[in-house]
């Protein structure tokens, strides 16, 4: 210890003792005393979980230096002494804030700066260390990391705008919270501000969290703190505190050691936007964020279980074995097996250029649009298609749009969505494609999350972002009257573009942009959201090229054979593969209610295509068939062939169908949004599998390998990889065309690649004795009961074999291991009564037929049955059980509580 610093091991801040705080050991507290940038010894009170290592026998790896933001104070890191993070914590409490001295005095950003590290320097803390700051403690953390480089081994920040530009107005909160009359009523003079913070979380925070919170800011003295912070704001250019914010945003370009932003995409505060700029700086970190969490992500989301696997990544043995992108998402994780059968590389909408020079195809439909404004349909030849991509490409680069810009793609299915999307993949630009069948909600948070440079839509589309402040310069389709231009702020339209772009290639110019490279971002897909909030799949070039391919030689789709795409993000992949594609006339946010008569009109436009659907859609357009006259029934029947995926397909619907398409090869395709293409089955082989545990998917497509990872008795996998028969596990897969990572979700990607080289599906399956895949549910849905362990689509098809059971879906409550069995189910007669109201207790005898069915064939014990008139599904498919929410719904019901309607 040095003349410049004293420390107690009391307890003891400035005005009392320190009192106990939930979930703290109380021996990590601590105060210090230590001289301050004006000389004068000041006591600071911080967190160190130095003792609390060793009395474990745990040598740290380093020191995390966490520096809390406003109002809240150490207590915020408390999550992060755990034995899986072997660092020592030192979390301060900042002077004049938490359980540190109030002095009295005014403190700038620069004095925090120079105090903190004063402090590090009094207690010897020597490198590696990695800042962790939140809020303005993710400024003052940064202004330690350019003063202390030398020690700097990393960088965490959460939620915390490092920069402000000048003129540019602060985000509505703060606006509010520095307004003259209004700051210090709301900072010292009551607690309203610390208060209205803590109010953010969702779920709220226990009553015993918030009174740890307000605990060190109870009287007006106390909270003089918040206010200066408030105060210290550097909005201005005439503020004190603004030369060392410009000098601290400025001088973090030039770290480059590893850094990683987790960010609550809900906050007030600090919006995404901040989280662009910072992404923008530091081009190298790694980014995850917690979709639906605000402020303080610390308390809504376990920002600490990210932290450990990001250090372990990073700093542990294993590290620097993961490439990283450097578009500020997450680490690249690139599968590194090689493959028998190698993978045709072609630039994506090739087929379109080579058809439309092929005078046996150029003047053939290559997009079919069932209904133009009149109602009548129109055909886009290869040729036409051909010329309205390199026009519109053109224009785009003549518009300023480069390689790497990400644009969000908001227009419906037919040609103008062709078009703009093969135009952007041709120059390089990043296709984001979030699709209405996400619902508003969703759609939102995709095209929010994707950070676009650019919004091209039609205008009910732009209404959206307009209204709901999504990023990125807007283009519409068609060009719009002057005052709806302005009012959307468009700064142009796609129809302008292409006009423009067929001038300068008339005048000579041709699009002579070179082709992407193979390994820069082509895409950004997102999942269908029915496991939690979509996540956005991103596609190298090479993946996407890959993926077309793969899926080409499942569908078997050629310039003579098209794509009737009854789930409308599939008719993108006619292009790409040479093969004409037409949406039915349907609500493509809603695939469930496609009609036999609108997918035969259909059919009808390409003559002998192929017909891909939604699963939801077969019982519909069986229950509609009804409704076909004779022509309709001829053209239905010319179908060559019949897929649908998504969700697993009952065979007896399949063969119900072979009534209406009798010549159509049946075959479901095993797939996801992150690897399009899996494995792929027709009917009469899921006749020749028979009944088994799950659903039989079939045997792996072309240059696709698969494999299980085991579970342990709590439904967790072990780490070990299987590919024995009978074996069952979460579903692993291994192929050139799976995805490159999840946009902004670093923690996702890593543990979906946990096993090296290998895409960790979250499906739980098994392979058979002759190598075809059955799968068995999500794995998050295993069902962890005293019994063992039960997938819940053993549950569900046991129970579905109950005469009058349309549809059944697996819950269960209690804690894992111990958990309890719960079957929901849609029934005949509640289906066609109406898609309203709670589940209700099924009859005796119903429940009775259903316990005993599921005995027999699974050996689990179901505790309830209730019947509802329709089970919750995800948007986009209709077809995926949320059992998350069905669980919901059981506990909270054998818990005596009220529950919503599912």
């Amino acid at each position: 210890m040095n003349a410049a610093t004293r420390s107690t091991g009391r307890r003891r801040a400035a005005t009392g003792d320190v009192p106990g705080m939930p979930g703290v050991d109380p021996h990590l507290s601590r105060t210090v005393e230590v001289r301050d940038h004006a000389g004068e010894l000041r006591r600071w009170h911080l967190l160190d979980s130095g003792p609390w290592l060793a009395e474990r026998g745990i040598t740290p790896r380093g020191t995390l230096l966490a520096v809390h933001g406003n109002p809240t104070f150490s207590f915020l890191f408390r999550s992060l002494v755990r034995e899986d993070i072997p660092w020592r914590l030192v979390a301060v409490d900042q002077l004049e804030m938490g359980w540190s001295e109030r002095t009295g005095e005014t403190r700038r950003y620069q004095d925090r700066i120079t105090d903190l590290s004063l402090l590090t320097d009094a207690l010897s803390l020597r490198g590696p260390v990695v800042t962790v700051g939140h809020d303005w403690g993710g400024l003052i953390s940064a202004g330690w990391a350019l003063d202390n480089r030398h020690d700097l081994a990393g960088m965490i920040l959460t939620n915390t705008g490092l920069h402000q530009d000048l003129g540019e107005s602060l985000p509505a909160a703060l606006r509010l919270a520095t307004a003259p009359g209004f700051r210090s009523a709301s900072t010292s003079l009551t607690d309203t501000f610390l208060r209205t913070t803590l109010s953010l979380c969702k779920p709220p925070l226990p009553r015993e969290i918030q009174d740890a919170y307000l605990a060190p800011y109870r009287t007006r003295a106390r909270r003089k703190g918040i206010d200066q912070f408030v105060a210290d704001i550097p909005a201005g250019a005439d503020h004190p505190s603004r030369p060392t914010l410009e000098r601290v945003a400025e001088g973090i370009r030039e770290l480059t050691v590893p850094t990683l932003f987790a960010w609550g995409p809900k906050d007030i505060t600090f919006s995404d936007r901040y989280l662009r700029d910072l992404i923008e700086r530091v081009p190298h970190a790694d980014v995850h964020r917690f979709e639906k969490t605000s402020h303080l992500v610390w308390e809504d989301a376990d920002v600490a279980g990210l932290v450990a696997e990001w250090l372990a990544a990073r700093f542990g043995p294993d590290a620097g074995q993961e490439q990283v992108s450097q578009d500020g998402a997450a680490g690249a994780w690139r599968p590194v097996s090689s493959y028998a059968e190698p993978v045709p590389e072609r630039h994506l909408g090739e087929p379109i250029a080579r058809l439309a020079a092929d005078p046996a195809h150029a003047h053939s439909p290559a997009v079919v649009e069932m209904a133009d404004a009149d109602g009548q349909r129109r055909e886009i030849s290869w040729s036409l298609l051909n010329r309205r991509v390199d026009d519109i490409a053109a224009g785009l680069l003549g518009h300023g749009i480069r390689p790497g810009d990400r644009v969000s793609i908001l227009i419906t299915p037919g040609a103008d969505l062709t078009a703009v999307l093969y135009a952007c993949l041709r120059i390089g630009a990043v296709a984001v494609i979030a699709d209405a069948g996400l619902g508003v909600p969703g759609l939102t948070r995709a095209v929010i999350g994707s950070h676009p440079d650019w919004v091209i839509g039609i205008p009910k589309a732009l209404v959206g972002a307009r209204a709901m402040g999504w990023p990125g310069r807007r283009i519409s389709v068609d060009q719009l009257p002057t005052v709806d231009r302005v009012a959307l702020g468009v700064e142009t339209s796609i129809a302008q573009l292409a006009t423009s772009g067929s001038m300068m290639r008339e005048l000579g110019a041709p699009l002579d942009a070179p082709w992407p490279a193979s390994d820069a971002d082509a895409a950004i897909l997102f999942t269908s959201g029915s496991t939690g909030p979509a996540k956005g799949a991103v596609y190298t070039h090479r993946q996407m090229s890959a993926m077309f391919t793969a899926v080409g030689d499942t569908l078997q789709l050629d310039p003579e054979r098209g794509l009737v795409a009854g789930f409308a993000p599939f008719a993108l992949l006619g292009p790409a593969l040479g093969a004409p594609s037409v949406v039915p006339d349907m609500d493509i946010t809603r695939p469930g209610e496609l009609t036999a008569p609108a997918l035969a009109a259909a059919v009808d436009a390409l003559g002998e295509p192929a017909v891909f659907t939604a699963p939801a859609a077969l019982r519909n357009i069986l229950d509609t068939a009804s409704q076909l006259d004779e022509y309709g029934r001829a053209a239905m029947a010319s179908a060559a062939s019949f897929f649908s995926a998504g969700a697993p397909i009952p065979a007896h619907l399949l063969r119900e169908l072979r009534s209406l398409m009798p010549h159509a090869k049946a075959l479901t395709p095993y797939g996801m949004t992150e690897c399009l293409a899996v494995a792929a089955i027709d009917l009469e082989e899921i006749d020749a599998a028979g009944e088994g545990s799950g659903v039989c998917v079939g045997h792996p497509v072309p240059r696709v390998e698969l494999a299980v990872a085991p579970m342990d008795g709590e439904g967790r996998t072990t780490g070990e990889i299987s590919q024995d028969h009978g074996v069952s596990g979460e579903v692993l897969v291994r192929a050139p065309h799976v995805r490159d990572r999840y946009l902004m979700l670093w923690g996702t990607t890593h543990r979906s690649m946990r096993f090296t080289g290998w895409h960790a599906t979250g499906d739980v399956g098994h392979l058979d004795e002759d190598g075809r895949l059955w799968i068995e549910g999500r794995a998050d849905h295993v069902l962890a009961t005293a019994d063992g362990l039960f997938t819940p689509v053993q549950v569900e098809d046991a129970a579905e074999t109950v005469p009058t059971v349309r549809r059944a879906g697996a819950a269960v409550v209690g804690p894992r291991g111990t958990q309890q069995v719960v079957v929901i189910l849609e029934t005949e007669d509640g289906y066609r009564a109406g898609k309203a109201g709670r589940p209700r207790a099924a009859s005796t005898s119903l429940q009775e037929a259903v316990r005993r069915a599921v005995r027999e064939r699974s050996g689990a014990e179901v505790v309830a049955v209730f019947t509802t008139s329709c089970l919750p599904t995800d948007i986009r498919h209709n077809s995926k059980i949320d059992r998350a929410a069905l669980a919901r719904w059981a506990g909270q019901t054998l818990r005596g509580e009220r529950a919503d309607a599912l």
